[in-house]
């Protein structure tokens, strides 16, 4: 028992410490490890469990296996593994009981689909039968404990409400933009309108002002002949497709052309990921107003008080031109 143990762990750490193990290796630990898992002691299970829980790759048929055993040895693994589908919490939650389903309600993170199924496994208990003979203090004991799963019943719909609103907030809608920065419809139809006259001063203005950015910013966009980073700022900033692609095909008209069932441009803007274009057009008007940033003012001097000057002596009286006369000699005299 105590070599079976050694050769569980040792093909358990060997395999922990492959980052990005082949499909080869996949399907050989797959094989060895049911064998290897089901010859050893308790004791040992538990490690090696415990040591596959913290690992980010691990076969399905194995995690399953894992997660099927008895809560003693499954706990760890079905609390902390990242191996586990959604398909695959909800099976063993179904078919293992309570305490499995227990384990993976502490998860760190539940998609709703699996919320709204461990919330739904509460309903699922069998209404006993009246038995052929049952007394009067029977039929109302049965109907205390009617009145008690219906109050239970009850609880639980309150409670699976709750965890959807709670769902419902902790995961966006799509429109939800968070406070990023989003085109106005005054400024689409403004660019819409010069991209369609292909006026680019005009059209690099109301680009500066969506971005809140400086021209040279908007004119350095649209400096890329190829359209890509004109395309990642109008999907940053939210623009509807149809006019982000009537831009594009107007101010590049390479991206006009149709590339099979699409055009180019069509192409290029389904390749680009809204989020990351968001992170992209913040991070180029942080730099934007790092560069261009308003020099802050000075200080204006603290004024120092003035003492009154001591009078020593009486001050010369003003000579204006009034009071000079000019000679022919070209001299000057009162």
């Amino acid at each position: 028992m105590r070599r079976k143990d050694v050769v569980l762990m040792a093909t358990v750490t060997s395999f922990e410490s492959q980052p990005h193990p082949s499909r080869s290796e996949l399907r050989q630990f797959a094989e060895l490890f049911s064998p290897l898992f089901n010859a050893s002691s308790d004791e040992a299970r538990r490690d090696a469990v415990a040591a596959l829980s913290q690992c980010t790759t691990v076969p399905p048929a194995v995690a399953f296996f894992i997660a099927s055993q008895p809560i003693a040895v499954s706990a760890p693994f079905l609390v902390a593994s990242p191996c586990l589908s959604n398909q695959a919490l909800i099976a063993i939650a179904r078919t293992q009981g309570v305490d499995h389903a227990h384990a993976i309600a502490r998860r760190d993170s539940l998609p709703p689909t699996v919320v709204d199924a461990l919330v739904a496994l509460r309903y699922a208990r069998p209404v006993p039968r009246p038995e052929p003979g049952a007394t009067a203090d029977d039929d109302t004991g049965e109907a205390l404990e009617q009145a008690r799963d219906a109050e239970r019943l009850m609880r639980d719909e309150q409670l699976r409400r709750r965890i959807k609103l709670l769902v419902g907030h902790v995961e966006r809608a799509p429109d939800d933009r968070l406070g990023l920065r989003t085109v106005s419809s005054l400024q689409t139809a403004l660019l819409v309108r010069f991209a369609r006259a292909r006026e680019a001063g005009l059209f690099a203005g109301v680009l500066a002002d969506a971005l809140s950015a400086s021209r040279w910013l908007a004119e350095r966009i649209m400096l890329d002949i190829s359209g890509r980073q004109l395309a990642t700022t109008l999907k940053g900033l939210y623009m509807e497709a149809p006019d982000a692609l009537f831009v594009l095909e107007r101010l590049y008209s390479h991206l006009n052309k149709a590339e099979g069932s699409d055009t180019a441009a069509e192409v290029l803007w389904n390749s680009l990921d809204g989020d990351d274009c968001g992170r992209r057009v913040e991070a180029w008007r942080r730099a934007d107003q790092y560069t261009y940033a308003e020099p802050h003012p000075e200080p204006a001097p603290e004024l120092q008080p003035v003492e009154p000057a001591i009078e020593e002596e009486a001050a010369p009286p003003l000579r204006t031109s009034a009071s000079l006369r000019r000679n022919v000699g070209g001299q000057w005299r009162r």
